[in-house]
């Protein structure tokens, strides 16, 4: 029972009391509002630049990149910025973003010569058992093929002889009894959707957006638990979590095979509020929606890896043996290869994807574009685990009963796990915790989403992140009509050394100092910005006025 006010006493704390203290900001959180106001990094990284020429040093704080809010909002509301603009860029594309390569030069042309004739005289003179000229060939190609990297071509000439690569294990590509076929075309070199022209001769060409989902492990109900969590097949969840994105990408791979052309597509992937991953695309051109389920039917992915059961009891290291034995017998545990020469025809785990799959057409420029783009993107800057609020008990029990099944299942060849099931990894060691991998996969945070959670398709928009950064200052610096690049000399730039800081320097300002003094600066950058932009308006306006006195003069 709450206790009546006594009568007269205002509801405000006397002047000057503590109670009236504690109603007041600090002053410090008032920094970091403003920072995040204006975009300014709350964790800035420290780097010590010294000029080689002169020795001076100077300390020039760069933004920390976090892609996650709890982290540092500004930088990740700035790198979901980026992401939206690379999603805008290649979503309605008319024309082919990455162009052919160029044709290669005479100089490519005689280093390609000169290695394949190195490759021929090697291997004569290991038909001959000749190895001290095979070590001299072998130092004449490696000379060679570090010009052909020099001259600018990609990739590599040919597997080194100094590695031989590891014998592959060959697996049957015959697709599953319980799979419907799938038509296969000749994949054309095309990434544009189809133009379609309506009755009136007007040519548009949309594109989609697509969701795609995992098939249900037990009724759940509307937060996401599960209505009986004993029934609940938590173990298949989270296999399904660590293998989504191999299944994404056979999605893609026959998706292209059966349309005849390459489809490209820009996503993200992030959890149901039952915790199982789905995925938001968005589709540079259209496909039939049957197409699309079709497709999602038929694609699955297999699991090679040898079969485990419940986990059992931690091994033991041998340090004499170097190997992993059985706690209770002492024998040493089947190697990685000795358990995979010990798999049937069946594979440990078949992931496929649900019923549920939507598809929607967008046009260019409508409303729906750029919600959708923003739908596509709203999670991407939170923690796989922080997507959907966690309100009552039913949620937290099961986000632990997954995350518990999540600890134990393997993640990869080399997973800690796999000791748990009698099995040692690839490449063991005694340094490994049986139940104690460090990949991302087994993390609360991740969800069994350890990858990246953000896909884009190679020829998407034809520029990198780092690319679509350059686009954005180079129009600012257009905008303010300045050019902030270095200017070069015959000689070359000033040669400078790059270290990082260290909080303890004694020329490293406090962090407060940091953040007001970037705050200052990002505040003159605004207005001069904002200036430039109503310059800009107000000419545009004019001209437009201007244009419109001389029509009707006309």
């Amino acid at each position: 029972m709450t206790a009546e006010p006594l009568p007269g006493l205002a509801d405000q704390p006397r002047p000057g009391s503590r109670a009236a203290r504690r109603l007041l900001p600090l002053a410090a959180d008032v920094v970091k509002d403003m920072a995040s106001e204006y975009g300014v990094c709350l964790r800035p990284v420290g780097l010590r630049r010294t000029d080689m020429t002169t020795g001076q040093t100077e300390i020039i704080d760069v933004p920390c990149g976090a892609t996650r809010e709890d982290k540092c909002q500004p930088c990740a509301q700035r790198a979901r910025r980026l992401r939206k603009t690379q999603i805008r860029e290649g979503w309605h594309r008319a024309d082919e973003p990455a162009p052919a390569p160029r044709s290669a030069t005479e100089e490519h042309r005689a280093l390609i010569s000169l290695r394949a004739h190195l490759e021929y005289y090697r291997d004569q003179a290991v038909r001959e058992s000749k190895w001290d000229q095979v070590g001299e060939v072998d130092d004449a190609i490696r000379e060679v093929e570090e010009a052909i990297a020099a001259e600018g071509l990609r990739g590599t000439v040919a597997p080194s002889h100094d590695k031989p690569a590891e014998p592959k294990r060959q697996r049957s590509t015959k697709r599953r009894q319980d799979a419907p076929a799938l038509p296969r075309q000749k994949v054309q070199p095309r990434t544009v959707g189809r133009v379609y022209t309506a009755p009136d001769g007007t040519e548009y060409r949309p594109s989609m957006w697509l969701t795609v989902t995992l098939d249900s492990y037990g009724p759940v109900r509307p937060d996401g638990s599960p209505v009986d969590p004993s029934t609940y097949d938590y173990r298949h969840a989270a296999w399904d979590a660590i293998t989504f994105p191999r299944l994404l990408d056979r999605f893609w791979q026959n998706l292209r095979r059966c349309v005849g052309w390459n489809v490209q597509y820009a996503g993200c992937v992030e959890p149901q509020r039952r915790l199982a991953p789905h995925a938001h695309f968005a589709i540079r051109g259209t496909i039939p929606r049957t197409v699309l389920r079709e497709v999602a039917a038929a694609t699955y992915h297999q699991v090679w890896w040898p079969k485990v059961g419940e986990p059992g009891r931690a091994p033991l290291w041998d340090s004499d043996a170097e190997t992993w034995c059985d706690a209770e017998t002492g024998a040493p545990l089947p190697t990685w290869d000795e358990a995979l020469d010990a798999i049937d025809d069946e594979p440990a785990h078949v992931i496929r994807f649900g019923s549920q799959i939507r598809a929607e057409g967008v046009n260019a420029g409508d409303k729906d574009a750029e919600r959708t783009i923003g739908y596509i993107t709203k999670y991407i800057t939170k923690s796989s685990a922080d997507c959907h609020a966690i309100t009552t008990d039913r949620q937290r029990d099961h986000l632990e009963r997954f995350w518990r099944q999540l600890r134990v299942t393997p993640c990869s060849e080399r997973c800690a796990n796999w000791l748990l099931y009698g099995i040692q990894p690839k490449k063991a060691h005694g340094k490994m915790r049986p139940g104690n991998c460090k990949g991302r996969v087994h993390q609360r945070s991740t969800l069994g989403i350890g990858g990246r959670r953000i896909l884009v398709s190679r020829d998407w928009s034809g520029k990198t992140l780092a690319d679509h950064r350059y686009d954005a200052r180079a129009w600012v610096r257009a905008l303010l009509g300045s050019d902030d690049q270095a200017a070069t000399v015959d000689e070359g730039p000033a040669p400078v050394a790059w270290e990082l800081a260290r909080p303890n320097d004694p020329d490293m300002p406090p962090m407060r100092h940091r953040l007001l003094r970037a705050l200052a600066q990002r505040i003159q950058w605004r207005n001069a910005l904002n200036a430039a932009k109503d310059r800009a308006a107000q000419y545009e306006a004019s001209t437009t006025h201007e244009a419109g006195e001389d029509r009707v003069k006309g």
